[in-house]
Protein backbone atom coordinates (compact mmCIF):
# COMPACT_ATOMS: atom_id res chain seq x y z
CA UNK A 1 0.00 0.00 0.00
CA UNK A 2 1.11 3.37 -1.07
CA UNK A 3 1.52 6.34 1.65
CA UNK A 4 1.82 9.95 1.13
CA UNK A 5 4.55 11.39 3.74
CA UNK A 6 5.47 14.94 4.44
CA UNK A 7 8.96 14.84 4.47
CA UNK A 8 9.52 16.22 8.10
CA UNK A 9 12.88 17.19 6.98
CA UNK A 10 11.19 20.11 4.32
CA UNK A 11 8.11 20.84 6.65
CA UNK A 12 11.45 21.80 9.43
CA UNK A 13 13.21 23.87 6.48
CA UNK A 14 10.12 25.55 5.73
CA UNK A 15 9.31 26.67 9.28
CA UNK A 16 12.98 27.81 9.96
CA UNK A 17 12.96 29.62 6.95
CA UNK A 18 9.54 31.68 7.68
CA UNK A 19 11.47 32.27 10.94
CA UNK A 20 14.58 33.68 9.36
CA UNK A 21 12.58 35.76 6.44
CA UNK A 22 10.90 37.12 9.78
CA UNK A 23 13.95 38.17 11.00
CA UNK A 24 15.24 39.69 8.20
CA UNK A 25 14.95 43.93 8.09
CA UNK A 26 13.34 43.02 4.37
CA UNK A 27 11.22 45.30 2.25
CA UNK A 28 9.18 42.51 1.16
CA UNK A 29 7.09 40.29 3.87
CA UNK A 30 6.75 36.38 2.97
CA UNK A 31 3.43 36.53 1.84
CA UNK A 32 4.45 39.69 -0.59
CA UNK A 33 7.27 37.57 -1.33
CA UNK A 34 4.76 34.71 -2.49
CA UNK A 35 2.44 36.84 -4.65
CA UNK A 36 5.44 38.01 -6.23
CA UNK A 37 6.49 34.37 -7.39
CA UNK A 38 3.18 33.84 -8.26
CA UNK A 39 3.30 36.60 -10.68
CA UNK A 40 7.00 35.33 -12.29
CA UNK A 41 5.44 31.72 -13.05
CA UNK A 42 2.38 33.40 -14.39
CA UNK A 43 4.36 35.63 -16.63
CA UNK A 44 6.31 32.49 -17.96
CA UNK A 45 3.63 30.34 -18.87
CA UNK A 46 1.05 33.24 -19.76
CA UNK A 47 3.68 32.43 -22.85
CA UNK A 48 2.80 28.37 -23.00
CA UNK A 49 -0.19 26.10 -23.57
CA UNK A 50 -1.13 25.32 -20.04
CA UNK A 51 -3.51 22.47 -19.16
CA UNK A 52 -4.73 22.28 -15.60
CA UNK A 53 -4.93 18.13 -15.31
CA UNK A 54 -2.94 14.94 -15.90
CA UNK A 55 -5.04 12.97 -19.57
CA UNK A 56 -7.13 10.64 -17.46
CA UNK A 57 -5.06 8.05 -19.80
CA UNK A 58 -1.56 9.93 -18.65
CA UNK A 59 -0.84 9.54 -22.12
CA UNK A 60 0.97 12.96 -22.77
CA UNK A 61 1.69 14.96 -25.84
CA UNK A 62 4.62 14.83 -26.14
CA UNK A 63 8.11 17.61 -27.55
CA UNK A 64 9.21 21.18 -27.35
CA UNK A 65 5.38 22.19 -28.76
CA UNK A 66 3.44 20.34 -26.00
CA UNK A 67 1.61 22.17 -23.30
CA UNK A 68 2.77 22.15 -19.37
CA UNK A 69 0.42 20.23 -17.34
CA UNK A 70 0.04 20.99 -14.05
CA UNK A 71 0.98 18.49 -12.10
CA UNK A 72 0.30 19.37 -8.34
CA UNK A 73 -3.11 20.51 -7.32
CA UNK A 74 -2.11 23.98 -6.11
CA UNK A 75 -0.59 24.81 -8.76
CA UNK A 76 3.15 24.68 -8.04
CA UNK A 77 4.79 22.43 -10.47
CA UNK A 78 4.29 22.33 -13.88
CA UNK A 79 5.64 19.50 -16.60
CA UNK A 80 5.80 19.79 -20.22
CA UNK A 81 7.58 16.45 -21.33
CA UNK A 82 9.63 16.04 -23.94
CA UNK A 83 10.41 12.55 -23.86
CA UNK A 84 8.45 9.45 -21.74
CA UNK A 85 11.51 7.76 -21.50
CA UNK A 86 11.88 3.89 -22.11
CA UNK A 87 13.88 2.48 -19.43
CA UNK A 88 11.05 1.32 -17.83
CA UNK A 89 9.04 2.84 -14.45
CA UNK A 90 10.77 3.92 -11.39
CA UNK A 91 10.16 2.37 -8.65
CA UNK A 92 9.83 3.65 -4.54
CA UNK A 93 13.34 4.15 -2.92
CA UNK A 94 14.99 3.62 -6.46
CA UNK A 95 18.14 5.36 -7.26
CA UNK A 96 17.86 7.70 -10.11
CA UNK A 97 20.68 9.77 -11.36
CA UNK A 98 19.47 13.18 -13.25
CA UNK A 99 20.75 16.00 -15.15
CA UNK A 100 19.34 19.19 -15.16
CA UNK A 101 20.00 23.16 -15.81
CA UNK A 102 17.65 25.56 -14.45
CA UNK A 103 16.38 29.09 -15.22
CA UNK A 104 15.81 31.68 -12.50
CA UNK A 105 11.85 32.78 -13.56
CA UNK A 106 12.04 35.79 -11.26
CA UNK A 107 14.45 37.21 -13.93
CA UNK A 108 12.30 36.42 -16.78
CA UNK A 109 9.53 38.25 -15.54
CA UNK A 110 11.70 41.35 -15.50
CA UNK A 111 13.40 40.61 -18.78
CA UNK A 112 10.94 38.41 -20.69
CA UNK A 113 13.55 35.80 -22.09
CA UNK A 114 15.17 33.11 -20.13
CA UNK A 115 18.65 33.68 -18.47
CA UNK A 116 21.65 31.62 -18.64
CA UNK A 117 20.81 28.38 -17.04
CA UNK A 118 22.70 26.94 -14.32
CA UNK A 119 23.45 23.19 -13.58
CA UNK A 120 25.26 20.40 -14.28
CA UNK A 121 23.81 19.72 -18.11
CA UNK A 122 26.12 21.15 -20.69
CA UNK A 123 29.34 19.80 -18.55
CA UNK A 124 29.72 15.88 -18.55
CA UNK A 125 32.72 16.70 -15.99
CA UNK A 126 30.43 17.13 -13.44
CA UNK A 127 29.17 14.34 -11.61
CA UNK A 128 25.08 13.62 -12.07
CA UNK A 129 22.64 14.43 -9.30
CA UNK A 130 20.87 11.23 -7.43
CA UNK A 131 17.95 10.66 -5.43
CA UNK A 132 16.41 7.61 -3.91
CA UNK A 133 12.90 8.17 -5.89
CA UNK A 134 9.36 9.01 -2.83
CA UNK A 135 12.61 7.94 0.23
CA UNK A 136 12.75 11.52 1.75
CA UNK A 137 14.22 10.57 4.70
CA UNK A 138 17.52 10.80 3.23
CA UNK A 139 18.82 13.99 2.95
CA UNK A 140 20.61 13.32 -0.48
CA UNK A 141 16.63 12.99 -1.79
CA UNK A 142 15.35 15.58 -0.10
CA UNK A 143 17.84 18.39 -0.53
CA UNK A 144 16.30 18.96 -3.98
CA UNK A 145 12.59 18.87 -3.28
CA UNK A 146 9.61 16.72 -3.71
CA UNK A 147 9.25 18.95 -7.48
CA UNK A 148 11.86 17.34 -9.24
CA UNK A 149 10.74 13.63 -8.18
CA UNK A 150 6.97 14.63 -9.51
CA UNK A 151 7.42 13.86 -13.35
CA UNK A 152 8.55 10.24 -12.37
CA UNK A 153 5.22 9.77 -10.82
CA UNK A 154 4.35 8.96 -14.50
CA UNK A 155 7.15 8.66 -16.60
CA UNK A 156 9.71 6.10 -16.97
CA UNK A 157 14.03 6.16 -16.43
CA UNK A 158 15.78 7.78 -19.77
CA UNK A 159 12.73 11.18 -20.03
CA UNK A 160 13.29 14.66 -20.13
CA UNK A 161 10.98 17.31 -19.27
CA UNK A 162 11.04 21.05 -18.04
CA UNK A 163 9.53 21.51 -15.13
CA UNK A 164 8.40 24.95 -13.79
CA UNK A 165 9.05 24.15 -9.81
CA UNK A 166 7.61 26.87 -7.32
CA UNK A 167 10.71 27.66 -4.38
CA UNK A 168 8.33 25.28 -1.66
CA UNK A 169 9.17 22.40 -3.94
CA UNK A 170 12.87 23.25 -5.11
CA UNK A 171 15.99 22.67 -3.21
CA UNK A 172 15.46 23.00 0.04
CA UNK A 173 17.98 25.20 0.99
CA UNK A 174 16.93 27.64 -1.17
CA UNK A 175 13.13 27.76 -0.17
CA UNK A 176 13.84 31.30 1.91
CA UNK A 177 15.10 32.86 -1.49
CA UNK A 178 11.49 32.15 -3.09
CA UNK A 179 12.56 32.25 -6.10
CA UNK A 180 10.41 29.54 -8.77
CA UNK A 181 12.91 28.10 -11.40
CA UNK A 182 12.31 26.40 -15.23
CA UNK A 183 14.47 22.78 -14.92
CA UNK A 184 14.80 21.01 -17.89
CA UNK A 185 15.73 17.78 -16.17
CA UNK A 186 16.98 14.19 -17.87
CA UNK A 187 16.57 11.36 -15.66
CA UNK A 188 18.64 8.15 -15.62
CA UNK A 189 19.11 4.45 -14.24
CA UNK A 190 22.69 4.63 -14.30
CA UNK A 191 25.76 7.18 -13.84
CA UNK A 192 25.96 9.04 -17.07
Amino acid sequence: MKTNRIPLLLILTAVLTIIALAACDDNKSYAELLTDENHNVNAFLANQRVVNEIPEDSVFEVGPNAPYYRIEKEGNIYMQVLSTGDGGKVEPDQQVYFRYTRYDLNNYAKTDSLPEGQGNSSDMEYEPTWFRYQNFTLTSSSQYGAGIQMPLNFLQFNAEVNLVVKSQYGFTSEIAYVVPFLYNIRYFKGQV
